[in-house]
């Protein structure tokens, strides 16, 4: 037997569930109240926080370093690669000026790519460094990319070239989620954790969520918002997950390290933290067993990042690992921009945004909350 109570705060009818409490998901549901400040929102989170992507990435605020650009380049065309970039860029001011700069820990340190010796994506990079600040510049209005081997020695790298991005910087994610938790909290959702959907049914009236322990809450509309776990809940969605493995060292005496680095086409990407040093990546090394949504770390890449500790970022330095983890990210499996699309006449999906979340999270949700606006 509910009391009044209940009934009115708590229960009655529910407008919109989104399932997944990262960016994305609290972004669907943070623009859909600004519509429809009356409408009921509730966003279910099977963790006792938000535990994807969200929060186990690196803390980068890119768009993307000159031989990953160059790479979309050659296979997706300028038009495509170029609308993806500023998709990442629109996607990155609208973060900062939604959130703040100092409520998201966002620190204007630049991005660079680290070349070793006789990298060959180096020569790439180099015959046609014009070319590419020629296809930013209608995007940013100036060249984004300079030439900065000059400060290798600075930053006690063991590297033979460097590009800078001034552009780019790096984010405290445990503050930005918190930051946007609030925000959405105090639109007027409902945020629920530990509560994991596990099945749902759609009829003529609504859509049916069964959560672990067997509750169960129905919404008119649901946006599964879950990235790289999208497939549990919809089969044949066509987004394949990708598990990213990161460390943190120990602190360092005397680190110099400060900015936002990539190597190898963004393969491993690292950066300082309080004196400290985020590296991750690696995924390269083993694809077919990094297609995983399983938590967890391996011998195989856990040694790749370590090494590259010892030979790029901290030769001849003594360090320690203070922390391993991981963090799982959807990407569609034939490629492509992040998948918002209406998979039924009351569910919405929205996944696939490889890797770049934190960039274009924002976005996403906004389309996401239009498709489900245009569906009432």
């Amino acid at each position: 037997m509910g009391s009044i109570w209940e009934d009115r705060s708590f229960s009655g009818e529910t407008a919109l569930v989104v399932v997944g409490a990262g960016i994305t998901g609290l972004f669907t549901a943070l623009h859909y109240l600004r519509e429809h400040a009356d409408h009921r929102v509730v966003v279910l989170e099977s963790g006792p926080h938000p535990v994807g992507a969200s929060v186990k990435n690196a803390g980068f605020a890119c768009f993307g370093s000159p031989s990953e650009l160059l790479h979309d380049l050659d296979t997706l065309g300028e038009t495509v690669a170029m609308q993806r970039v500023e998709e990442r860029w629109r996607g990155l001011l609208e973060l900062r000026q939604e959130l703040g700069d100092e409520a998201i820990g966002f620190e204007p340190v630049g991005g660079y790519e680290v070349f070793r010796k006789d990298d060959p994506l180096y020569t790439r990079v180099a015959e046609r460094f014009d070319l590419l600040n020629t296809a930013l510049r209608g995007i940013v209005g100036k060249d984004v990319f300079v030439r900065a081997d000059d400060r290798i020695p600075a930053l006690g790298l063991s590297a033979e070239h460097l590009t800078w991005n001034a552009l780019e910087g790096a984010v405290d994610s445990g503050m930005l989620m918190r930051a946007l938790l609030r925000k959405v909290q105090e639109a007027g959702s409902e945020v629920r954790f530990n509560a994991k959907v596990v099945s749902w049914e759609e009829d003529a009236h609504g859509v049916s969520l069964k959560l672990d322990g067997g509750a169960v809450c129905t919404a008119k509309q649901v946006v599964f918002a879950t990235n790289g776990f999208s497939r549990h809940l919809v089969p044949g969605c066509g987004i394949l997950p990708a598990r990213g493995q990161v460390l943190l060292t120990e602190e360092i005496p005397g680190l110099t390290l400060t900015g936002t680095f990539h190597v190898d086409e963004g393969y491993y990407y690292f950066r300082h933290y309080q004196g400290r040093v985020l590296l991750g990546g690696g995924r390269h090394l083993d694809m077919a067993g990094e297609t995983t949504d399983l938590d967890g770390t391996t011998q195989q890449i856990q040694n790749a990042l370590e090494e590259l500790l010892r030979t790029l970022i901290l030769p001849e330095k003594e360090f320690r690992i203070a922390q391993r983890w991981s963090g799982v990210m959807g990407f569609r499996e034939q490629g492509g921009p992040p998948l918002v699309e209406r998979r039924s006449s009351r569910t919405v999906l929205a996944a696939g945004l490889g890797g770049i979340g934190v960039a274009v999270g924002i976005r996403v949700g906004r389309e996401a909350a239009g498709l489900v606006a245009r569906g009432i």
